[in-house]
């Protein structure tokens, strides 16, 4: 079973085209984001729907220990995959309630625009990108 990372199950994605004068976390670009973040979390479901089926019909008690130790060790990593993107569809819900309160879009700590294009690449983003380079910089040199 491939193990994809949680950005490539955001599929059928369409960039948003703003226009002119177009006021920024608008009705639409709003809409625009819940589809994405539906769309994805959608999709990380139906990954644990596989993943599920997959442990079912791929199990087999080996006879061999390093067989079964080879199969406990795929499972393994399917299962810590698979919590990650628990956490992350918790995170999708959370960015989601944002956008329905009209709290969306704007960085958590300097309260500017993070951007369409970066929202698009990364929409559950609480940090412009000037923070989020300092937040990785102070991190690195805390050595969190």
């Amino acid at each position: 079973m491939p193990n994809m990372n949680p950005e490539s199950l955001m599929k059928d994605f369409t960039p948003y085209q703003a226009k002119a004068d177009e006021e920024y976390m608008n009705e639409a670009q709003r809409e625009h984001f819940i589809n994405i973040l539906r769309n994805w979390k959608q999709n990380l479901m139906e990954e644990v729907d596989r993943t599920v089926h997959h442990l079912q019909e791929e199990a087999v008690n080996y006879a061999d220990p390093n067989d079964r130790a080879s199969q406990e060790e795929e499972f393994s990593l399917e299962l810590r995959t698979r919590d990650r993107e628990r956490k992350l569809v918790k995170k999708i819900n959370k960015t989601i309630e944002k956008i329905e309160e009209d709290d969306y879009g704007f960085c958590d700590h300097c309260g500017i625009e993070i951007g369409i294009r970066r929202l698009e690449a990364r929409p559950t983003a609480t940090l412009c990108i000037d923070c989020k380079t300092l937040a990785e910089i102070k991190e690195k040199q805390v050595g969190r």
